[in-house]
């Protein structure tokens, strides 16, 4: 009951912040482009979920909190792959295809790049 409880709360904290970012994008970056704010968002989160399983790991941290609060509830909510098709379809509905598939192609290649780097770190640290 207590890892609902975390992910709940974790899952309110990831969607506040997943909010806001798309704010920030919409207000001082790519006022026209607002997909690049769910790329950034599934980046960040992707390297963050590799991170946090290194952490976990290594056990810096409570696994209850980092699998839970961190990973399902607050990057889970955070991170957004519905957004990123409906826009991706969007772009091309609008027969912006150059975009379409740049934003895809971008989109998985650095998501999986930083979850790779999340992941390892530590390695590339020491």
């Amino acid at each position: 009951m207590f890892n609902i409880f975390l992910v709940a709360l974790g899952g309110s904290v990831g969607a506040s912040l997943r909010y806001f970012s798309y704010l920030f994008f919409k207000s001082y970056l790519f006022t026209n482009h607002i997909f690049l704010s769910t790329l950034f968002v599934n980046i960040l989160g992707s390297f963050l979920i590799g991170l946090l399983i290194t952490l976990m790991e290594t056990k810096y941290l409570s696994s209850y909190a980092i699998k839970y609060f961190l990973i399902i509830g607050v990057l889970g909510s955070f991170t957004t792959f519905s957004t990123f098709s409906l826009e991706s379809i969007e772009l091309i509905l609008s027969k912006k295809f150059l975009q379409a598939f740049s934003y895809m192609i971008l989109s998985l290649s650095l998501c999986l790049l930083f979850t790779f780097l999340g992941l390892n770190i530590n390695k590339l640290i020491n």
